[in-house]
């Protein structure tokens, strides 16, 4: 599983542009599937039947799409500007490499230069309008035969196993969710599972309440990740989870609350089962849960997550052995719904 997520974290997926990441995983899952399907907002809806016949009772979803920037103007110069696709720190974008386009240009992002900074600019982050993509082009003709506006850029960065066990990459929001779902996907199930590889959760859960509200079922499942602020300076009371202390178990966040029968549940299973498990300690955030659970009569949701540093930038950071661990959890999750 874990060449899964590197491979699927190396793909370009901005919220909307994620063709990238889906024709990656329905390659992957079709093999496995009994259905398979991709709806007008672009998730990818695969339907696998397990031992047990329940129809569309459980679903379980992941997000394909990624924060990322869209190029909006050319200047004379021939920079690219642009804005955001999601939530994105200002703070982690300048001089970093990204890839423009659907042919993956190369570009880096450029401000201005320190030694032009004034004492005053020197004490505040710089507003995404002074940044810009250089793509090395002469002038703005040069620049435009190259990118359209509307084009999209994602960060460039490697997949880098190092440390104790831990995985740095990009787009680990919310690829992690995306490559349980497909180890699953492989295996015989316990009952009949509807998987739903979510499209636009960045930009505000928009194909998640598309695709529950065209599969309606009792129960679901959202595979995500969750920022732990576990870092030196931030306050006890406000770092939320860590990396490497198992799977976080969401009671609740700033979008959703978690079914309490469903959240007890997952609880026994991880302590009778001996694994490593984590809730939050400071409700932030939130995910694909939110529109699920409001869909039609309403869903029962849960939310199980993965803590992962430095959430929508160019490195973000996972303990691998939490991945393998949310994989489990799923696993006897989605047994312990079958006996009932």
């Amino acid at each position: 599983m874990l060449e899964t997520v590197k491979e699927l974290c190396l793909l370009p997926g901005v919220s909307s542009f994620e063709e990238p990441v889906r024709a990656y995983i329905r390659s992957k899952a079709e093999p496995y599937a009994d259905s398979i399907r991709t709806d007008a907002l672009g998730n990818l809806i695969v339907f696998k039947k397990g031992k047990k016949s329940t129809g569309n009772r459980l679903l379980l979803a992941a997000h394909m799409d990624e924060v990322g920037l869209i190029v909006r103007a050319v200047t004379d110069e021939g920079y690219l500007k642009f804005s955001a696709v999601g939530g994105i720190d200002r703070r982690v974008l300048i001089g970093k490499r990204v890839k423009v386009g659907v042919h993956g240009l190369p570009g880096v992002i450029g401000l201005k230069a320190y030694h032009l900074v004034s004492d005053e600019e020197e004490k505040t982050i710089p507003k995404l309008e002074e940044f810009y993509i250089d793509i090395g082009a002469e002038d703005k003709q040069s620049a435009g035969a190259l990118v359209h506006l509307g084009d999209c850029a994602v960060f460039d960065s490697d997949v880098v196993e190092f440390g104790d066990g831990f995985l740095k990459a990009k787009a680990l929001d919310d690829r992690i969710g995306c490559a349980v779902m497909l180890e699953l996907l492989k295996e015989e199930l316990s009952m009949d599972v509807t998987f739903a590889f979510t499209a636009q959760e960045e930009v505000g859960t928009r194909g998640a309440f598309a695709a529950a509200f065209s599969v309606t079922p009792e129960i679901a499942l959202v595979l995500e990740t969750t920022t732990p602020a576990d870092l030196a300076g931030v306050p006890e009371h406000k770092q939320v989870c860590s990396p490497g202390k198992g799977p976080v178990i969401l009671y609740m966040d700033n979008g959703s609350a978690a079914d309490r029968g469903l959240y007890e549940q997952m609880r026994t299973l991880a302590q009778t089962h001996k694994i490593p498990w984590q809730t939050k300690h400071y409700l932030a955030g939130g995910n694909d849960a939110a529109a699920v659970q409001r869909t039609k009569t309403g869903v029962r949701t849960l939310v199980l997550s993965a803590a992962v540093r430095y959430l929508h930038a160019p490195s973000s950071v996972a303990a691998v052995r939490d991945i393998e661990d949310m994989l489990r959890l799923a696993r006897l999750f989605i047994a312990g719904l079958a006996e009932r």
